[in-house]
């Protein structure tokens, strides 16, 4: 049952955050509620400590990151969402699985920017020839449009699915 409001939950928080970069609270906030009760339905006194720390691990992973203005609180409340339902070691699984596919989607949206290939040519030619100033060529602080941003919560989705498949590393 678990497994399936899972699911249920992961395809819902997919679409909503693609469309509207928005992980609803109407999703996340009863599942996590689902979760603790789910658990404690199941295993009892056991099953409360292992929904609970099942959320303080999926609210830890990425509070920080939130808190320093990285992603959104949407994607903090699914991964606490997934922690309450399905356990700590689960949620940190798929922190992992999510983290490394988060990366490979910047790669490609990095790769993907105008003046990446420019100004990677540009530093190796640089680099060759023993030329000043690198770190000036790559990087422009004042420049807005060089921020890269995507729904994260793409990544905790297809993460949490990597669990739910392979398991742990």
């Amino acid at each position: 049952m678990g497994s399936f409001i899972l699911v249920l939950v992961l395809i819902i928080s997919f679409f909503t955050d693609i469309k509207s970069r928005k992980i609803l609270n109407i999703i996340t906030l009863p599942t996590i509620i689902f979760g603790i009760i789910f658990n404690i339905y199941t295993g009892g006194v056991e099953g409360f400590f292992i929904s609970g720390k099942g959320l303080l691990v999926g609210l830890g992973l990425l509070l920080i990151p939130y808190l320093l203005g990285g992603m959104g609180a949407g994607d903090v409340k699914l991964l606490t969402a997934i922690g309450a339902l399905m356990g700590s070691s689960f949620v940190f699984y798929s922190f992992i699985y999510s983290a490394l596919i988060g990366g490979a989607i910047a790669l490609v949206l990095i790769c993907k920017q105008k003046d990446f290939w420019q100004s990677m040519k540009k530093l190796l030619f640089n680099f060759t020839f023993f030329r000043g100033n690198l770190g000036s060529m790559v990087i422009d602080k004042n420049e807005k449009a060089s921020r890269i941003s995507f729904p994260y919560g793409v990544a905790i989705v297809l993460g949490t699915f990597c669990t739910l498949i392979w398991g742990g590393l």
